[in-house]
C-alpha cells in the first residue's frame, strides 16, 4: 500500500531531523493514510479507496459522492 491519498494526493514528504549540535540526518514525514471501502448510493456499489484521516473527515462533513465529483473536476481521481 503505497503512502498517497487517492482523493487529494497527499504524500510522503521528505526533511532534516535537526539536533541540538545542529547536525542534520534525514528523515521522512508519512502521510496518515488508511484503506476505507466507501458505498456510493447513485451507483450502487462499494469501493475501496487509500485516504488520508484529513480527507475522511471531508468525507464525513460533505459526503462521498461530492468529494468524488470535486477530485474528479480536478483530476486527482480517475476511477
Amino acid at each position: 500500500m503505497s503512502k498517497i491519498c487517492e482523493i487529494t494526493g497527499k504524500r510522503v514528504m521528505f526533511g532534516n531531523n535537526v539536533s541540538f549540535s545542529l547536525n542534520r540526518t534525514k528523515r521522512r514525514f508519512d502521510a496518515n493514510i488508511i484503506k476505507k471501502r466507501f458505498f456510493i448510493p447513485e451507483e450502487g456499489k462499494w469501493i475501496t479507496l487509500n485516504v488520508s484521516t484529513s480527507t475522511l473527515k471531508t468525507i464525513n462533513r460533505k459526503g462521498i459522492s461530492a468529494v468524488l465529483k470535486e477530485a474528479r473536476a480536478k483530476g486527482t481521481y480517475k476511477g
